[in-house]
């Protein structure tokens, strides 16, 4: 039976103005999970004035409240790991180990949010005047309008809210349609039960066809100072152009056509291991998931045997199951575009080397390919599922032309036993984040992560998702009375 939830708007689930709801449906088996009440551009605006109301209070809550509550709210989420796997298998088709990762590195992502709201922020400056003091303080921005995406919900929906909140400002979080309940009112749920004031995290979610507007109602709101959006490259440049013309700073968290690069000095054994990890976990629903390895011409042959038979080898079909690997895609059209990749790769003369043909409903099946060229649509597009291409290199020069072939720049991976080598190669690869001796799919709460090019600006993690979220003011204070000139 499924379960539905209203909206989040001032600390009260209440339905939407118009009274619609919209289906939440199963990818895997096409069934009904949940209803949402599906919000238009009214809900956005009581939600925002709700967020309006709460700001001067919550940005007056001292750092120590501040920061005790969401070390609760890491803990309440780490204790409810069950009920984030039956939302993340339910809504987007998540396998165990995906949903537990997804916990994990959520509650550390508000245990590093609580961390940081008490590290020190802001500078005394030098002053022009003698005895004069000058301060660069760091002070919250008002509103937040968050965007979570369904892919990891729980990891993406906490990042969504928890640096915005950290650093002192209230939300008005935007879910994903396709987990509303997982990156959206499961988060705000584990944040109101730790103590969080009415008002000052509120949940919109929406009907797909309702979506742009929405979002142009949530960005174009007066009170909104800040966006906060993780999702695909097309739409990011739609929110991007919103907030710019409102002049809005804002965090895009956008795609990424990454390379995994398996140098002539790589251990074979482990580099099948790693790239099998980095192209296929969750299905390759991870902007930093694997499109392209890369494999230096002495290594080709040996690589390509090992790495295909254990890509043949993953269980595939139901997340209920806990030994699958590759399970489904978030929705049967997702893996019909796939599907479609794939078909336009071979007409024009790829070669499949395991899996493709048509999908099982939401299920497409891992499938590596070889012989992809500029001309063919997976060159350049992002995959987005269990699907990579193998490409070879006769050198550092042409692999690194190869990795840096693409307008996305988020992460990279570079298996090699030398780590001398691997950083000089490193080094030239246009990205912004880049791992050596390890596969592409990473993240870590207090590192810097965001990418460069089409795959967005603007930094998370640590301290950089507390600047993203917070302005700089000047403030002076005299240590004398100042002569005028007149």
């Amino acid at each position: 039976m499924s379960v539905h939830r209203n909206l989040l708007i001032d600390g009260k689930d209440v339905p939407a103005a118009s009274g619609r709801t919209t289906e939440d449906v199963d990818p895997f088996t096409g069934k009904v999970y949940a209803t949402v009440a599906a919000g238009g551009p009214e809900d956005v605006e009581r939600a925002v004035a709700a967020a309006e109301a709460a700001f001067p209070a919550w940005a007056e809550v001292g750092p120590f409240e501040r920061r005790s509550l969401l070390l609760k709210a890491a803990d309440l989420l780490q204790a409810r790991g069950e009920k984030a796997v039956e939302l993340m298998a339910g809504e987007a088709g998540g396998t165990l180990p995906w949903a537990m990762f997804n916990v994990r590195l959520a509650s550390d992502i508000l245990r590093e949010a609580a961390a940081s709201v008490t590290a020190p922020r802001g500078e005394v400056l030098a002053a022009q005047e003698p005895g004069a003091l000058g301060l660069a303080v760091r002070e919250p921005l008002g509103v937040v309008a968050a965007f979570a995406p369904w892919n990891a919900p729980l990891i993406l929906g906490v990042r969504a809210v928890a640096a915005p909140l950290a650093a002192g400002n209230t939300v008005v979080c935007k879910p994903s349609e396709d987990a509303p309940l997982a990156c959206g009112y499961f988060v705000a749920d584990v944040l109101r039960e730790a103590g969080l004031p009415d008002g000052v995290l509120n949940v919109v979610s929406n009907a797909r066809e309702d979506a742009a507007a929405v979002a142009e109602a949530l960005i174009a709101a007066p009170a909104v100072r800040a966006v906060n959006f993780t999702g695909s490259t097309g739409v990011g440049r739609i929110i991007g152009t919103h907030a710019a013309r409102h002049i809005k700073p804002a965090v895009l968290e956008l795609g990424g056509k990454n390379a995994i690069i398996v140098l002539e000095d790589a251990d074979v054994d482990y580099a099948v291991d790693a790239a099998v990890f980095g192209v296929f976990m969750n299905a390759g629903q991870i902007c930093m998931s694997g499109d392209r390895v890369l494999v230096h011409a002495s290594l080709a042959e040996e690589f390509t045997e090992k790495f295909v038979a254990k890509v043949a080898a993953l269980p595939t079909g139901s997340p209920a199951d806990p030994a699958t690997v590759v399970g489904p895609l978030v929705s049967a059209d997702a893996a019909r575009r796939v599907a479609a990749l794939v078909k336009d790769a071979v007409d024009k003369g790829a070669t499949v080397l395991t899996g493709g043909g048509e999908p099982d409903g939401a299920v497409h099946p891992a499938t590596v390919l070889t012989g992809v060229t500029p001309e063919m649509d997976l060159h350049h597009g992002e995959a987005f599922g269990p699907v990579c291409a193998l490409y070879t290199f006769a050198d550092d020069d042409e692999a690194v032309a190869l990795a840096n072939d693409t307008e996305h720049g988020l992460t990279c991976g570079i298996l090699t036993e030398n780590g001398t080598h691997g950083l000089a190669v490193a080094r030239r690869i246009r990205t912004g984040i880049v791992h050596v001796n390890d596969q592409s799919v990473a993240d870590e709460p207090q590192a810097p992560f965001g990418g460069v090019g089409a795959s967005g600006h603007g930094r998370f993690g640590g301290r950089w998702g507390i600047e993203a979220f917070s302005a700089t003011r000047w403030v002076t204070l005299a240590g004398r009375h100042a002569h005028y000139p007149f």
